[in-house]
């Protein structure tokens, strides 16, 4: 088996920055420097022995460490790094993930989610100091996922579910069932006003953008295929954010292997086909928000 140190020290970055513990409290607990663990997180060569004793202090098992055919990761803050690592050297993703995809979301979209997430932790949740941590990891994460994506564009699919819009114009942007009722007002209007962003990128056509607006209702669990080069990697995941948003439970799956990474392809292919796009897909996401807003008068 050939080991890929910079991909190995990429998933061990994930890993750590998941756990919680910082890099001081790692090298400590193993008896390696800081310095040491650094240069590893940065594709330094490393024993075994050492990645196994990362690996049980992770809580990882060694061969997902190393990324033997399947990645299991069942920490948000590991996934969201894991795509932003994936996203540094994708030269095109495929998102199939809730009704919009984070890196075309707006600003204001964005500024908002802190407050979306952070709804979804109540006040007698086992953890709640953790999981607040956490939701900060992640925000900083997204943050970093935009710059990259900002600064280097790759080319994006994104297949969007009308299903997913219609209820997305009803229900609003909310991390929990009960909330003020001034508060459902404000969520529905980002959530149309969200969606009129995406609306406008359908009709603007930009160079490297793809959006397919799918009747009725896609697969449940989100999947992600990111192209760099000849190689292809997939990423399933249960992880949510904006509307009905997950971050706390769930097992996130991330791939190279080429039988599932073709599978999935072949699925974007058939939703592809079946999808809206150009002006006839923007047309009928500016009607559902046009139906929600004649509901709220």
């Amino acid at each position: 088996m050939s080991l890929q140190y910079e991909e190995i020290g990429q998933r061990l970055r994930a890993f750590r920055l998941g756990s919680g513990l910082s890099a001081e409290e790692v090298a400590r607990r193993i008896g390696i420097s800081r310095t040491a663990l650094y240069r590893f997180e940065k594709g330094e060569v490393v024993k075994i022995e050492t990645l196994t004793s990362l690996a049980d202090l992770l809580g990882v098992s060694l061969a997902t460490l190393l990324g033997v055919e399947i990645e299991y990761l069942s920490n948000a803050v590991t996934y969201f790094e894991r795509l932003r690592q994936l996203e540094e050297t994708a030269d095109r993703i495929v998102v199939l993930a809730g009704p919009i995809s984070f890196l075309l979301a707006s600003e204001r979209f964005a500024a908002m989610l802190e407050e979306i997430l952070r709804e979804t932790v109540s006040a007698d949740m086992p953890g709640r100091d953790k999981a607040l941590d956490d939701i900060a990891r992640i925000i900083a994460i997204l943050a970093e996922r935009k710059e990259i994506y900002a600064r280097r564009r790759p080319a994006i699919v994104n297949l969007i579910s009308a299903v997913d819009v219609e209820r997305m114009v009803r229900s609003g942007f909310a991390g929990r069932t009960f909330v003020r009722e001034h508060v459902i007002a404000e969520r529905r209007a980002l959530a149309r006003a969200e969606l009129a962003h995406f609306a406008s990128i359908i009709e603007a056509e930009p160079i490297g953008v793809q959006i397919g607006l799918v009747p009725g209702t896609l697969p449940h669990t989100g999947f992600q295929i990111f192209r760099a080069g000849d190689r292809k990697t997939l990423s399933i995941s249960p992880f949510r954010l904006g509307e009905q948003p997950n971050v706390s439970l769930g097992v996130a799956m991330i791939t190279s292997t080429q039988e599932p990474v073709t599978l999935h392809e072949r699925v974007v292919d058939e939703l592809w086909r079946r999808a809206l796009k150009g002006k006839e897909a923007a047309h009928h996401m500016r009607e559902i928000i046009a139906a929600a807003e004649g509901e709220v008068r």
